[in-house]
């Protein structure tokens, strides 16, 4: 996906600066028969640290208050790469020079079927017999019935308005698809080829006869129902955006009024004496993140990795890091560090029907990632098509 600067999705790093499932998902990664899975090993150990570790990271999940505590720990120093996209982030593991990565579910695959990330030991993960059960073993972090990494984080993509400008509740996507003439010039949608899968979630709620079972699964009469429920809505998008900053600037200026969002979006407005706005994850359900540590399958510093991703998803730290970048923890015990005890509750943390509801990015196959067959639309399919959206 494209997100430019993702981190400032966070309300912190938004000041230092200026991660889909269950029922909506099948829990098993999908049936990849058809598709020969790479030979990685995986580790049975973990001995000592080598010493070093080199990791890409959206910007904000190494900041130095954790980072420090672990490398005095580990005896392991951290050197954090940035990546500003998940395309990025998949070229900079091709190169052979990091140990691990944290993957959004638009890359997750990639590097799996890439052979660039090696099949993950949980047992050797202490902190993974506490994570939330709804992000183990999703379409987008394992396949065959093998984790490929360790979840980090997660959220909704939500609905969310300026009820000064929009009356009543907003129940339904179709606010920002077939009825956003209503809103014509202000509305607001994700830029990337990844948000082809919030219209493909609406059309499968709406319309049951293009037989869509998973917005990332789609044939080529599916993908061209969904690019074309996206070429009219492009016709009253005011803006697109990928740095979160930019909706914010928008609702606060009041040059957007409804549209696609993250919760920290609108936490952030709702702080400041701008505009208010609300949210609400729509009765179709959304398109979601679950970030995944990965470790590469060559690492040069596979201890130092696997006591990485132990200590990021720990309670306190993994609570340091999700307040700081504006999601939900991965780890259950993480809600009780946080320093705002509202935080949990705010991102539904813990809350599994939630969770249930949300389709989690997850990159789209030839081999459809659902286990319906071998002919849906690929990822570059999908950025050819959005590149037509956007025109």
């Amino acid at each position: 996906m494209k997100r430019s600067l993702r981190s400032l999705r966070k309300p912190a790093a938004l000041l230092a600066a200026g991660a889909l499932l269950a029922a909506c998902a099948s829990s098993g990664g999908g049936d990849s028969s058809k598709r020969k899975l790479p030979d990685v090993p995986m580790a049975k150990s973990v001995g000592a640290g080598e010493g070093e570790l080199n990791i890409i990271v959206w910007a904000g999940y190494a900041e130095k208050d954790w980072v420090k505590p672990f490398e005095q720990q580990s005896g392991c120093k951290v050197n954090a790469k940035l990546g500003n996209t998940s395309d990025q982030m998949v070229s900079l593991m091709k190169s052979g020079q990091y140990d691990g990565v944290s993957a959004s579910g638009d890359a997750s695959l990639r590097l799996i079927y890439g052979g660039n990330v090696a099949p993950v030991n949980t047992k050797l993960v202490p902190n993974y017999a506490t994570v939330s059960d709804f992000l183990k073993n999703g379409d987008w972090n394992s396949v065959d019935g093998k984790m490929y990494g360790i979840p980090h984080g997660w959220g909704a993509n939500v609905l969310m308005w300026n009820p000064a400008k929009v009356s009543g509740e907003l129940d339904s996507w179709g606010a920002v698809f077939d009825k956003s003439s209503q809103y014509a010039g202000k509305v607001t949608a994700y830029d990337s080829p990844i948000y082809i899968a919030d219209a493909a979630l609406y059309l499968m709620k709406t319309k049951p006869d293009l037989k869509i079972k998973d917005p990332y699964s789609l044939t080529e009469k599916q993908l061209d129902a969904a690019v074309s429920l996206l070429k009219e809505q492009n016709k009253n998008v005011s803006e697109y955006w990928a740095d979160y900053t930019k909706e914010v600037q928008a609702f606060e200026s009041g040059t957007s009024e409804v549209g696609t969002s993250w919760q920290v979006i609108a936490n952030t407005i709702n702080g400041g004496k701008k505009a208010k706005v609300k949210t609400a994850l729509p009765k179709e359900g959304a398109t979601g993140w679950s970030d995944t540590w990965m470790i590469a399958a060559k690492a040069k510093h596979p201890n130092c990795m696997y006591k990485w991703m132990d200590y990021i998803i720990s309670p306190k730290a993994n609570a340091q890091v999700a307040e700081f970048f504006g999601e939900a923890p991965s780890q259950t015990k993480a809600c009780d560090m946080t320093s705002d005890k509202t935080f949990c509750d705010s991102y539904h943390a813990l809350d599994a029907d939630y969770a249930k509801q949300i389709h989690y990015w997850t990159t789209p196959q030839k081999q459809c990632v659902d286990g319906s067959g071998d002919n849906c639309t690929d990822y570059s399919t999908w950025v050819t098509k959005w590149q037509e959206v956007k025109g």
